[in-house]
């Protein structure tokens, strides 16, 4: 048997199933969900002033008994001040990303807070370790949202980053099944991360039009995107073809930026404008063809995962 692991651990949870931290779709309600399933939730800061982030952090405690953590991208504004609403509220364990892990790691852990950075290298995987990190989350280009600039699939990716590091690896990046996730795990990673599947969840506070978009999507509906930016993965909507005209026309950063303005996620994944918003989702979104209870998809991926490992053992 693979479980329990260092990462149930490490997190004081019964199953290695941790909820990405997706922005305008992780609040208080998904996050208590997932760790009410024996996972871990996440609230996803990102989206959030100070105040809110607060108020679903103490919603969250108020669901659930169970560990759950907060995930902070760290080239969004307010960070010092989601950091410190993090250590006051005694939130335990807290997962970084798109950012330099050496900024926050030692004075979160100084407050006894497990600290996990998103890496698309094993490069940056092993800077997380030497700034001290408790694990890294290895994600794959096949991932929703904010990506690496490498495109390295989650299948090179994980080894590569297992054998880089000693602490343990949490895999991301086109996992949205059982079977997936024990994949995995055989490849040396010691637990999943999941964003997508997740999003098309009916705790999710994404608008009910793009998870219902997301369950339409087909192979080849997502394209990486905005690389003189931050490199983002997107559904091909109307905003993604001026995106890509605007690229092939060799347009400026500057000019880049202005197309995509302020706000553009939040039009399109929260209020739910289907061609003029930013929808970020990833490429397994191919195999999510339900919108489902938080709590079923927890079980649904675990009992996979036990069940596809069994049938390996009997062969």
């Amino acid at each position: 048997m693979i479980f329990p692991n260092r990462i149930t651990q490490l997190f004081g949870i019964e199953k290695p199933i941790i909820q990405g931290g997706m922005i305008w779709a992780s609040g208080w309600r998904l996050a208590a969900a997932v760790s009410n399933a024996g996972g871990l939730g996440l609230i996803g800061s990102g989206s959030m002033y100070p105040n809110v982030l607060k108020e679903h952090i103490q919603k969250c405690k108020a669901a659930t008994n169970l560990p759950f953590g907060v995930n902070v991208p760290l080239l969004y504004p307010n960070i010092d001040d989601h950091i410190q609403t993090i250590i006051d509220e005694k939130i335990p364990i807290v997962f970084t990303s798109a950012g330099n892990p050496k900024t926050y790691t030692t004075a979160l852990q100084a407050h006894g807070i497990k600290v996990v950075h998103v890496v698309s290298s094993s490069k940056f995987a092993i800077k997380a370790a030497e700034a001290g990190c408790d694990a890294v989350v290895a994600e794959g280009f096949e991932a929703g949202g904010h990506n690496g600039r490498e495109e390295t699939t989650t299948m090179v990716l994980i080894p590569a980053v297992c054998k880089a590091v000693q602490i343990p690896v949490i895999a991301a990046g086109g996992i949205a099944t059982g079977k997936q996730m024990l994949a995995a795990m055989v490849l040396g990673a010691e637990g999943v991360q999941m964003g997508s599947r997740f999003i098309a969840s009916n705790e999710a506070s994404s608008h009910i039009d793009f998870k219902n978009t997301i369950i339409q999507l087909n192979e080849g509906d997502t394209a990486l995107s905005l690389k003189q930016l931050t490199p983002v993965r997107l559904v091909k909507n109307e905003f993604y073809q001026l995106v890509a005209a605007a690229e092939n026309r060799g347009d400026s950063k500057s000019e880049l930026e202005q197309l995509l303005g302020r706000g553009r996620a939040k039009k399109g994944m929260f209020e739910g404008d289907l061609q003029n918003g930013e929808l970020e989702i990833g490429q397994v979104s191919a195999l999510i063809k339900s919108i489902q209870p938080a709590q079923d998809i927890v079980s649904e991926v675990w009992n996979e995962c036990l069940e596809t490992l069994a049938a390996f053992k009997s062969m």
